[in-house]
């Protein structure tokens, strides 16, 4: 699996039994990059045999407890496990004071550094890029500042067809010149083209994560086409106006959202506390929008293809 996302936490602020506060890594072409990171994380990532010390990336879409409680267990189990490379963290304002009023107590013996990147939460801006993707941030509308995040992955190098190396007999430096996008010139100056020649080994894929959020027009459209979409439901619909009041969203709204967005795959979470069984959230989405699925802990997600 090449890109996943596991569901270490699916609840909302109030902690149940069942599900911890928010938190998922989402893992691409060995990168692993944890979105939120509510209190109990490090013990999901053990629970669920997950690399700690993979994660270089941390996205806080915002600065309410039950998406950063976490963090500062994680921190001190990374120091303790040996940690040397910097720890990424990007979120709103306020997570530098935040970490530093905690590491001021309780940072003694860090052997890593930690370098906090700002977050606007008022445009979409890349704010990580590498060879595999592309990490977007966009605003939510939720009570404080926040951000939503879209993983992209870029477009893969092709790859060249084994038949067509047989049959033209290509040496090293045509297959490099093809791979590089030339086109493939014979003897009797036929030219064949290049996407004869290859083929895309996979078809890009996106995921966007949407929690705390109202659902409305301007988070539909900075999702448009992804392949999955995780927007929280901490509601069912006959609790609409109480949802808006708080900045949150009912589950009929995400799946009308996902809907408007074109979006092939969409992951309810962020669940209330007041539902003990969170299939009547799944079935009033799933009558807007059929491929819903509900977040789990522990459970793994992968993108539709496109």
């Amino acid at each position: 699996m090449n890109f996943s996302v596991t569901i270490l936490g699916s609840g909302s602020a109030l902690p149940t039994a069942h599900r911890f506060p928010s938190s998922q890594l989402v893992s691409i072409h060995g990168g692993h990059y944890l979105v939120d990171c509510g209190e109990g994380a490090q013990m999901q990532l053990c629970r669920y045999g997950l690399p700690i010390l993979k994660i270089n990336n941390l996205f806080i879409s915002h600065l309410h407890a039950d998406h950063v409680l976490g963090i500062f267990g994680l921190i001190s189990t990374m120091s303790m496990l040996g940690r040397k490379a910097p720890l990424h963290i990007y979120a709103p304002k306020g997570m530098q004071q935040m970490l530093d009023s905690h590491l001021r107590y309780f940072g003694e013996g860090l052997i890593y550094s930690i370098v906090v990147h700002e977050l606007s939460c008022e445009r979409k801006e890349v704010i990580l890029e590498n060879r595999q993707l592309t990490v977007a941030a966009f605003p939510l509308y939720h009570r404080v500042p926040t951000c939503g995040f879209l993983f992209c992955e870029k477009v893969p190098p092709r790859n060249i067809r084994k038949e067509a190396i047989e049959k033209y007999r290509l040496h090293f430096s045509a297959i490099v010149a093809i791979k590089n996008g030339g086109d493939l010139a014979l003897p009797d100056g036929e030219v064949v083209p290049n996407a004869q020649l290859t083929y895309l080994p996979y078809s890009p894929r996106s995921y966007a994560y949407c929690a705390d959020t109202v659902a409305c027009r301007e988070v539909a459209q900075e999702v448009q086409g992804v392949n999955m979409l995780y927007h929280e439901a901490t509601f069912a619909d006959d609790m609409r106006n109480f949802a808006v009041e708080r900045g949150h969203a009912t589950a009929l709204q995400a799946a009308q959202l996902a809907k408007d967005a074109n979006v092939q795959k969409l992951i309810i979470g962020h669940f209330s506390s007041r539902y003990k069984n969170v299939e009547v959230l799944v079935s009033e989405a799933r009558r807007v929008f059929e491929n819903t699925f509900p977040a789990e802990d522990g459970k793994v997600f992968l993108p539709e293809s496109s």
